[in-house]
C-alpha cells in the first residue's frame, strides 16, 4: 500500500467518525519554545493546554514533523529519521479510552477492501501503563486482545506529559511482531527492534505539578475534561505494509535511494556503509525540501541552521558515494515526485525551493574546496610539529568556521597517515551543546512567563483590534502588569504592560512594527506605548510607561494611536506588497516573499533569488512600482475562507500561520496578498518608492531596502544637492559626472602605484647596507632586526629574500621586523644550506610570534607572521637570535 493510500484512509477513517480533517500546520512551530515540530500533537497543544478553545470536539490530522536531536543515527537504525509524517487522531472533552482503542484496533486490523489496513491481529501487542487496569480490561475484554499479548510497562515508555506542568497521563502502545528474524521472542518488554511500535494512545486524564524528567513529578489529580492524542507514524505502518525492512525502503524514501545511485553509480543493499549514506541522503533531502517549502532558508543559527545542517550533510554523502559536482536538482525532482501527491502545494512552489536548496549546495561545494584548503595546512602543520595527531581545537575550528564536517575530516586526515583527536573535537562540541541547551532552557521558561496573559484571556476574553478603522478608541483596562507581575495599580514612573478590552493599536506581526501613542484614563493618567504585543492568542499587550498619575485596572481609558507614526508604516506595508508583485513580475514566480519589516518611511523586503538581481533589472523594478502609484489604485481588504482566497490568486507568505478566516489585501489589479497589516486606501498616497540596495543575506534569499514618500523624497534631495556639487567641484555637467569621476580615479590610483613602485627601490637600496651588517652566529650568518615603521608585508617578504640572497655565507638567516598600523609584522628567509642543517623559516616566526603575541607560518624557506604587541619587537629579535645560536650549539 502506497504511502499516500496510508493517508488518505487514515483520514477518511476518522472522518466518518465525526472528527474534522485538519491540515498539516507548517514545520515553523508557532512556540516560542521550540523551533520546529517535532510531534503530531504540536499544533494543538494550546487546546491541550487550555489556552485556547477549538471549534471541534474531535479531530485528525496527518503532520509534517521534524526532529533532530538524534541526527547522527540517522541511516544506522530503522527508527531515526529527521523529518516524518505523524497520523494523528483527538479528542478534547469527547471521546475517551474505550473508542480511541476500538477505532485503532478497527482501523488498523479491517480488511483492506474495507477500508483498514488489513494487519495480522496474531502480530500485534499492546503495551499499557503498569496501574492502567481500565486500558488493559477494554483491549483483553472489549477488543479481545490475548491476555499474554497485553504487558505492562512504567512511566518512562508508557506514561506522557509535556514536560512542564499541565496535563498528562498514562499511554497505550500497539506493537508490531515482525518475526524471529528480528530478535528473540517475549514482545516489546523484551525487543523494541522486533516488536516496533506503531501507534501510541495518549489518555490525558491528569493534572502534573513541577518536576524534572519524564517521572520525577507530582500528579496533582484529575482533569476537568479528558483527552485523547494518538500519534501513528506512516513511515513506520508504510514499512510494515510494503514488506521492506526499514523507513527508508518505503515508497517515498526508496525512490529517492534509487536516484542517488544513479547519480553515484554505488548500489544499495551491497555495502553496509554505503547503504547508510544512501539512506542519509535519502532522509535528509526529504527533510530539506519539506523545510524549504514551509518557508526555512539556510542560515547559521535556529531552524536556518538545521536545515544547513542536514542539507550539507546529505550533499557530503553524495560526496563520500563518489559524485564530484552538483547533486542538488535531481534529488529535489526525486523528492518532489513522490511527496508531490500528498502535499501538492510543493509542486507549486517548486521553482523556489530549488533556488534556495541549489543555492546553498553551491555555496556548501565551495566551502567544501575551502575547508579541504584549510585541512591540508592544518596537516602541514600538525607534520611540521612532529606530531601525528591533528588537534581536536583544528578539527573544531574546520567544523564550527569553515562547515566542515568532523567525519570527513576523518576520513581526509587518515589518508594522509594522520589521526584526529577525536576525543577533544568531542569535548568542543559538547560545550557548544550545552550552551545551546542552556539556552533552550532558559526560553523555555517563557511558559511562566505567559500564564499572567492567559489568565486575561480566560477572565476578559479575546481583545478586539479596531485599529483598521480608528485611530483612537475607548476601552476598559482588562489587565495591567508592573515588572511582569499583575498589579491593582501602576504610578508615575512606572513601566507597564497594559492589556485593554479593545484597542485601535496595531501589535507587532506579519513584517510591520508595533504602533506607538498613548493611553489616558478618565482618572487623567497618561502612558505613552512603545510596543504593542500579542504573547497570547487574541491577548494584544500594550508596553509603555506612566507619565502621570494612576493607572488602574478596570478604569476607562482612551486609546490614541500616534497618526503619523501609523500612516508612514502603512505606506512602508503597502510599498512592501508592490515590490514583492514587481520582483515576481521581473524574475518569476519564484521570487517569493521569505521575510520583511514595515517601518516608518522605510522597508525591507527579502525573497528567493539563486544570484543577485542586475542593477538594470532592479532599476525595472523601482521604475513599475512607481508607475503603478501614478495609476491611483484603490488598496482595499476582505475576510474570506482560505480556499476562497487561493481562488482568487492571493498570494502567502511561506512560514506563515493562517487560520481558517483570512484577510485579503487587494491592490487595484496588480496585487493580491494574505495579509493583516494595515495599509493606505490609495496608491498614490504613498508618493514615491526608491529601491536603496539590494544584497545578500544568506544562500538563494536577498534582500531589498528602500524608502518611502517622505523620505524617499528627502533622499532624492539630498542626491540632487550632491550631484549639483560634485558636478561644480569638476566643472561639468550632471551626465558627464560617470566619466570624469572615473579619469580622476584611473589617474589616482596611477599615482599610487608610482608612489609605491617608489617606496619598493628606495626601501630595496637598504638591502646592501643590511647584508653588510650580518653577524655571525652558531657558523649562520644571521640578519635580525627592525627596518621601520609602516612597511607592508608583501614588501617585507621582497626585502628579507634580497636581503638573504646578498649573504655570502653557506648558511644564512634574515629575520626582519616592523610596525604597520600597531602591529608588529615579521618576516623569516633561510637560504637552502641553513635548510638543510636543520633551520627552518616556520619554526623560527613561531619563536618570534611567541614573544609578539601572534601566530604565523609558512615554508621552510620563507615564513610571516603578525603580532599584536608592537614593544616586544626588540625582545623578538632576540629570541629569533637566540634559536639560531641554539641550533648551532
Amino acid at each position: 500500500m502506497r504511502s499516500a493510500e496510508i493517508r488518505k484512509r487514515w483520514l477518511g477513517f476518522f472522518e466518518e467518525r465525526g472528527h474534522t480533517v485538519v491540515p498539516s500546520a507548517s514545520l515553523i512551530a508557532d512556540d516560542p519554545t521550540l523551533l520546529l515540530v517535532p510531534a503530531g500533537m504540536v499544533p494543538f497543544k494550546p487546546y491541550f493546554l487550555g489556552q485556547e478553545q477549538p471549534s471541534f470536539r474531535r479531530a485528525t490530522s496527518i503532520q509534517k514533523c521534524v526532529r533532530t536531536p538524534d541526527i547522527d543515527e540517522v541511516g544506522k537504525t530503522t527508527r531515526h529519521a529527521t523529518f516524518f509524517q505523524m497520523c494523528g487522531n483527538f479528542s478534547f472533552g469527547d471521546y475517551f479510552k474505550k473508542e480511541a482503542i476500538t477505532s485503532a484496533w478497527e482501523l488498523l486490523t479491517a480488511p483492506q477492501d474495507a477500508g483498514g489496513y488489513g494487519m495480522d491481529p496474531e502480530r500485534l501487542w499492546v503495551t499499557v501503563f503498569h496501574e492502567d487496569s481500565e486500558a488493559e480490561a477494554i483491549w483483553r475484554d472489549v477488543v479481545g486482545v490475548r491476555p499474554e499479548r497485553i504487558q505492562r510497562l512504567g512511566m518512562g515508555p508508557n506514561f506522557w506529559s509535556m514536560d512542564v506542568p499541565g496535563p498528562c497521563g498514562p499511554a497505550s502502545e500497539i506493537c508490531y511482531d515482525r518475526g524471529p528474524e528480528y530478535g528473540p521472542e517475549g514482545g516489546p518488554a523484551v525487543n523494541e527492534e522486533r516488536y516496533i511500535e506503531l501507534w501510541n494512545l495518549v489518555f490525558m486524564q491528569y493534572e502534573r505539578g513541577e518536576g524534572t524528567g519524564k517521572e520525577d513529578f507530582e500528579i496533582l489529580g484529575e482533569l476537568p475534561a479528558k483527552n485523547i492524542d494518538t500519534g501513528l507514524g506512516l513511515e513506520r505502518l508504510a514499512m510494515i505494509l510494503q514488506g521492506v525492512n526499514n523507513i527508508f525502503e518505503i515508497d517515498t524514501s526508496r525512490a529517492v535511494i534509487d536516484r542517488a545511485t544513479e547519480l553515484t553509480g554505488v548500489a544499495y543493499g551491497t555495502d553496509p556503509k554505503s547503504d547508510v549514506s544512501l539512506r542519509i541522503v535519502s532522509d535528509h533531502m526529504r527533510a530539506s525540501v519539506m523545510l524549504v517549502g514551509d518557508g526555512v532558508t539556510p542560515g547559521n543559527e535556529g531552524r536556518g541552521y538545521v536545515l544547513r545542517r542536514i542539507l550539507r550533510r546529505a550533499i557530503r554523502n553524495m560526496r563520500l558515494l563518489g559524485s564530484t559536482g552538483p547533486v542538488a536538482k535531481s534529488l529535489i525532482d526525486t523528492v518532489l515526485d513522490v511527496m508531490g501527491e500528498q502535499y501538492p502545494e510543493l509542486l507549486e512552489d517548486r521553482a523556489r525551493i530549488e533556488i534556495v536548496i541549489l543555492a546553498e549546495e553551491e555555496a556548501f561545494l565551495r566551502t567544501l574546496r575551502t575547508g579541504t584548503a584549510m585541512l591540508d595546512e592544518a596537516v602541514a602543520e600538525t607534520r611540521r610539529g612532529g606530531s601525528s595527531v591533528l588537534g581536536g581545537s583544528q578539527a573544531f575550528m574546520l567544523h564550527d568556521t569553515y562547515g566542515f564536517p568532523i567525519d570527513l575530516t576523518l576520513e581526509m586526515a587518515a589518508e594522509q597517515g594522520l589521526r584526529v583527536d577525536e576525543a577533544g573535537f568531542r569535548q568542543l562540541m559538547k560545550q557548544q551543546r550545552d550552551r545551546a541547551k542552556a539556552d533552550a532552557r532558559a526560553k523555555k521558561s517563557g511558559h511562566a512567563d505567559l500564564s499572567a496573559y492567559r489568565e486575561v484571556a480566560d477572565r476578559a476574553g479575546a481583545v478586539e483590534f479596531t485599529g483598521y478603522e480608528l485611530m483612537e478608541d475607548e476601552a476598559s483596562v482588562v489587565g495591567l502588569l508592573v515588572g511582569g507581575v499583575p498589579s491593582p495599580a501602576a504610578s508615575e514612573g512606572d513601566d507597564v504592560e497594559i492589556v485593554l478590552s479593545r484597542t485601535p493599536f496595531y501589535a507587532e506581526g506579519g513584517g510591520q512594527l508595533a504602533d506607538h501613542g498613548r493611553i489616558r484614563t478618565q482618572a487623567g493618567a497618561t502612558v505613552t506605548v512603545h510596543d504593542v504585543q500579542q504573547p497570547v492568542p487574541g491577548v494584544l499587550v500594550h508596553s509603555g510607561t506612566v507619565l502621570v498619575g494612576e493607572v488602574t485596572l478596570g478604569s476607562t481609558a482612551l486609546a490614541t494611536v500616534d497618526v503619523e507614526r501609523r500612516r508612514a508604516v502603512s505606506r512602508a506595508h503597502s510599498a512592501t506588497h508592490l515590490t514583492h508583485q514587481a520582483l515576481r513580475v521581473a524574475l518569476g514566480p519564484s521570487a517569493a516573499q521569505a521575510g520583511s519589516e514595515n517601518s516608518p518611511g522605510r522597508f525591507r523586503f527579502d525573497f528567493a533569488s539563486p544570484s543577485a538581481v542586475p542593477h538594470s533589472v532592479l532599476a525595472d523594478v523601482e521604475q513599475e512600482i512607481n508607475e503603478v502609484l501614478s495609476r491611483e489604485l484603490e488598496v482595499t481588504a476582505a475576510v474570506m475562507t482560505m480556499d476562497e482566497a487561493r481562488k482568487q490568486g492571493a498570494v502567502a507568505m511561506f512560514g506563515e500561520k493562517y487560520g481558517d478566516q483570512v484577510r485579503v489585501v487587494t491592490i487595484g489589479d496588480y496585487s493580491k496578498e494574505l495579509c493583516g497589516g494595515t495599509h493606505v486606501r490609495n496608491t498614490a498616497q504613498l508618493g514615491l518608492v526608491k529601491l536603496m540596495s539590494e544584497s545578500s543575506i544568506g544562500a538563494g534569499v536577498r534582500r531589498v531596502e528602500a524608502l518611502v514618500g517622505v523620505d524617499a523624497y528627502r533622499f532624492l534631495a539630498r542626491e540632487h544637492t550632491l550631484v549639483r556639487q560634485l558636478t561644480d567641484l569638476v566643472k561639468g555637467k550632471p551626465e558627464e559626472l560617470p566619466e570624469k569621476i572615473a579619469g580622476m580615479i584611473t589617474r589616482i590610483r596611477d599615482a599610487e602605484k608610482e608612489i609605491d613602485r617608489f617606496r619598493l627601490d628606495n626601501l630595496m637600496q637598504s638591502s646592501p647596507s643590511l647584508a653588510g651588517s650580518a653577524e655571525q652566529v652558531g657558523g649562520v650568518a644571521l640578519v635580525a632586526a627592525k627596518v621601520g615603521d609602516g612597511i607592508a608585508m608583501d614588501d617585507l617578504r621582497r626585502l628579507a629574500r634580497d636581503v638573504c640572497g646578498r649573504l655570502p655565507s653557506p648558511e644564512a638567516v634574515v629575520a626582519l621586523f616592523s610596525v604597520k598600523d600597531d602591529r608588529p609584522l615579521c618576516v623569516v628567509a633561510v637560504n637552502e644550506k641553513a635548510q638543510a642543517g636543520g633551520l627552518k623559516a616556520g619554526e623560527l616566526i613561531r619563536t618570534g610570534m611567541a614573544v609578539l603575541g601572534g601566530r604565523g607560518g609558512g615554508k621552510d624557506s620563507v615564513a610571516q607572521g603578525a603580532g599584536t604587541d608592537a614593544a616586544a619587537v626588540d625582545r623578538a629579535i632576540a629570541a629569533v637570535r637566540g634559536a639560531v645560536a641554539a641550533h648551532g650549539s
